[in-house]
């Protein structure tokens, strides 16, 4: 709840004491590094990375600027800087920019103050209300950051000169909060040059108005390196102004990828009717996303998000729920074949990296190959599924498809020496439908490690002896 006083007179003798907002920030943070808690919430992987360089800039009382390619948590890691500011904060009642009681800026809050005195009225806002953020784009002007003249204002009997005539923009409205700028280096240069005295000085002026606001300001932007950035640039001297440059990256182990897509993905079917994603096609997904990363085909200055990754674990799901309600089945259980809905969930999220027109269909089938050959070979040896080749080379085969019954695989499962154990080790579901989605699994790691061969019409694929 709101606290109780109402007055300026009541707020003093509360024993309210004003401090600045990076104080604020500070003290908030230094006591959740004190307790242990997580400076940030729902940020994976940074530990020992960006959050102590968080961590030490807030401290520091600096102006921050993080800079990573797409989808490497600038904007979460923004957001979350609210939850350092204190619950709730006193404003002079009806100001637009959040005025100081105990030292007003604005015209409005000083003549307030001056005709009430003890009596002038508190109003409290919550620290949501302390955020303001914009994107920067080439048409942004300084009177959407600063201000401006209001024509209605005037137009109501007021002269120019009153400095009740103006309008205020973004960052006066953000006083005593914290005010995010991203993609800064979109901004023209010219009104980078404009946001100089506001890092440096504190101060902001309208429109030539012989009046100075000192605004209370952290100011935190992001941007994507500059070697990608080919629609502007960040200016020297404004880059100078920052306290602290902080990089992020993407995640660097397949286990915390994964525990970002946990977070973040929506879950394809209803409650009660869950799909099972096998522990191992997790990892492939999150193999893919790694080896795009380093793929020559791939644009490495343009990046591969984490959404990617989500994207591509929601559309495996659909695709599981979708064959369940074509089959029948009664839990969705997600399978190596359906990573074919890949081509469209993960398209849009890679820049090929070729000037000639490349087939990103192809880019992505090689990716989703190599990446299960890698996580196969790395929970699986050949060895031990050395019966379940020489089953093949008697002259089995295995037809696996929209047409085909998991029928063939079972029978697979309770023929093949020594299959039944590995899939148990792979799989700890004892429902069968998960046991035969783990052996379409080892026949494809079979079929990439070049012991068994693998013919594919229309919507069917056959596992056979390799010939060689």
């Amino acid at each position: 709840m709101e606290p109780n006083p109402k007055t300026l007179g009541e707020l003093r003798e509360s024993g309210w004491k004003s401090v600045p907002v990076r104080v604020e920030v500070r003290r908030n943070a230094i006591e959740r590094i004190r307790r242990g808690e997580p400076l940030i919430e729902g940020i994976h992987g940074y530990e020992d990375t960006v959050l102590p360089q968080l961590e030490a800039a807030l401290i520091a009382g600096h102006d921050l600027i993080l800079l990573g390619e797409r989808g490497q948590a600038k904007s979460r890691i923004i957001r979350g800087l609210v939850s350092l500011l204190d619950e709730y904060m006193p404003i002079i009642a009806g100001s637009e920019i959040n005025d100081d009681p105990y030292h007003p800026v604005s015209a409005y809050a000083r003549a307030t103050v001056a005709e009430a005195g003890s009596e002038t009225p508190i109003a409290w806002v919550h620290r949501s209300q302390r955020y303001a953020e914009k994107l920067a784009t080439p048409d942004t002007s300084m009177a959407d950051l600063i201000g401006d003249v209001d024509p209605i204002k005037v137009a109501e009997g007021r002269y120019l000169a009153d400095e009740l005539t103006m309008h205020f923009g973004l960052l006066p409205r953000a006083n005593r909060g914290v005010f995010a700028i991203n993609e800064l280096p979109d901004l023209a240069e010219r009104i980078q040059v404009g946001l100089l005295s506001i890092l440096e000085e504190r101060d902001v002026q309208i429109r030539g108005y012989r009046i100075s606001l000192p605004l209370d300001l952290m100011l935190v932007a992001s941007a994507n390196p500059e070697d990608y950035t080919n629609r502007g640039r960040m200016i020297t001297p404004l880059k100078d102004r920052f306290g602290s440059q902080i990089r992020t990256h993407y995640p660097l182990e397949r286990e915390i990828e994964l525990e970002i897509v946990d977070q973040e993905a929506d879950k394809a079917a209803e409650e009660g009717q869950g799909v099972h994603f096998p522990a191992y096609l997790r990892s492939v997904l999150a193999e893919i996303s790694a080896q795009a990363r380093v793929s020559p085909s791939i644009n490495q200055r343009s990046g591969v998000s984490v959404r990617a990754t989500v994207a591509n674990y929601e559309a495996m799901e659909a695709a599981a729920v979708r064959r369940s309600l074509l089959d029948g089945e009664v839990r969705p259980v997600v399978r190596i074949s359906d990573t074919w809905v890949l081509a469209a969930s993960m398209a849009g999220k890679i820049e090929l990296d070729s000037v000639e027109d490349a087939d990103v269909g192809a880019v992505i089938e090689k990716l989703v190959a190599k990446a299960t050959l890698d996580v196969f070979r790395s929970l699986v040896s050949l060895e031990e599924l050395r019966g379940l080749v020489g089953y093949f080379d008697d002259g089995a085969e295995v037809a696996i498809g929209a047409d085909t019954s998991d029928a063939e695989l079972a029978k697979l499962l309770q023929e093949a020496p020594g299959l039944s154990e590995v899939v148990d080790g792979l799989e700890p579901l004892p429902e069968e439908v998960a046991k035969v989605a783990a052996v379409e699994f080892l026949l494809e790691g079979l079929h990439l490690s070049k012991r068994l061969n693998k013919y594919v019409a229309a919507d069917t694929a056959i596992f056979a002896k390799r010939i060689r």
